[in-house]
């Protein structure tokens, strides 16, 4: 059976921030991010753990941020832990494949998410206005439709509860004009050359999000990048726009959510079902292996 970890716990280090998947702890002028097990859907922890997922996620970004890193510097130092200080070495077990060692910036306080087809928040804004994030799309859109030019939608970086899409002119009233424009070009780029290698693989990535930092005043890509959990993946042999696709991300999460009658704002969440938890893993290990053409993670 695969082993699931819930905690991260490196004594010996302090812990800088505890997100709802990553431990980040502090090691002077650098961190140390921990993926774990956990899983988070409409703002909430969920009491399952999901085997294997931290190292996907983990293992996944370290793919990105190498395939990427002519378009954008990355925060990324080092994802082996023989790389790591050396009083950490014996926590190897627990941070075998799901742990990095990072450069700490200053973080861009803003999602930036990037829309080649319409889903998600994108298409229920559309539903109601005819736009998302004051992009204003043609009519009669369906969802899942491919759309003709790639979107850029920033959100806002909620502590709690779900970010909130803004428009691009209020992230230049939020950050500044030009470098908001630099973050757009540079989103959109990491957007086209990966969508341009998954679709080789027959995976569509209908949308992600990327989180920018400063570091000696040079932006830099932080956090994840193109995962299950920061996008929406589909395969390209099923995909039929008008309706929801199948999906090999969180989205599958999410819609076993839905079937369940919670209210989705009511914690407790519920719990998962083995089955659902089991099929979740293999999702994700699927997508890992689709994607790098690695079996092993």
């Amino acid at each position: 059976m695969k082993e699931a970890f819930s905690e991260i716990k490196i004594p010996e280090l302090n812990l800088f921030k505890k997100g709802k998947v990553r431990d980040v702890y502090e090691l002077e002028d650098k961190l140390l991010i921990v993926a774990s097990d956990r899983i988070s859907a409409f703002d909430f922890v969920l009491p399952a753990l999901i085997p294997n997922k931290g190292k996907v996620l983990t293992q996944l970004s370290k793919f990105w941020f190498e395939y990427t890193s002519d378009l954008c510097l990355n925060h990324m130092i080092t994802a082996e832990v023989e790389d790591f200080p050396s009083e950490l070495h014996k926590h190897r077990e627990i941070l075998e494949k799901r742990s990095m060692l990072v450069k700490k910036t200053e973080v861009v306080p803003v999602e930036c998410v990037v829309r080649g087809y319409l889903s998600g928040s994108g298409w229920r804004d559309y539903k109601e206005t005819g736009e998302t994030s004051g992009v204003t799309l043609p009519p009669d859109l369906r969802e899942s439709d491919r759309l003709d030019e790639v979107i850029f939608t920033p959100a806002t970086k909620a502590e709690e509860g779900h970010d909130l899409n803004i428009s691009f002119e209020e992230m230049q009233k939020l950050i500044g004009a030009e470098f908001a424009r630099k973050i757009k070009t540079v989103s959109m780029e990491l957007y086209q050359k990966a969508s341009s290698y998954a679709l080789s693989k027959g995976i569509i990535i209908a949308d992600t999000k990327f989180e920018f930092g400063l570091f000696q005043d040079e932006l830099i890509l932080v956090d994840e990048i193109f995962t299950p959990d920061s996008s929406r993946f589909w395969p390209m042999e099923s995909y039929s726009p008008g309706m929801p696709q199948p999906s090999l991300d969180k989205q599958f999460v999410r819609d076993y959510l839905e079937t369940t009658g919670w209210d989705k704002m009511t914690p407790p969440p519920p719990s998962l079902p083995p089955s659902i938890i089991e099929q979740t893993s293999n999702m994700y290990h699927k997508i890992y292996r689709i994607l790098t053409g690695r079996d092993e993670l």
